[in-house]
């Protein structure tokens, strides 16, 4: 079994990894409302503003470097301003 506190260390690790969110492959994010870790889940939160984009098709978090960390093709209508919340649970299995 990991123990908890290196499941905690490895989101710590991601959280510091991770510089902007880039949305459709173009659109980037690097100012979070929200950007933590705790309990093994590192947590963002960020708007999306209607005025920017109307339709989410894909949603990839990015290092410094624009290295990929994690990528989710999805269907996200962007009507109105967004909060959106993403999610990262480091566990073992």
């Amino acid at each position: 079994m990991i123990s908890a506190s290196f499941k905690n260390d490895i989101a710590k690790y991601t959280d510091q990894r991770v510089s902007k969110v880039v949305l459709n492959g173009t659109f980037s994010i690097s100012n979070f409302e929200v950007k933590s870790v705790s309990d093994n889940v590192m947590v963002l939160n960020y708007i999306v503003f209607a005025s920017d984009i109307s339709l989410i098709t894909k949603i990839e978090l990015v290092d410094s470097q624009n290295k990929i960390i994690s990528s989710n093709d999805v269907n996200i209508p962007v009507t109105t301003d967004q909060l959106m919340i993403q999610t990262i649970e480091i566990k073992e299995g």
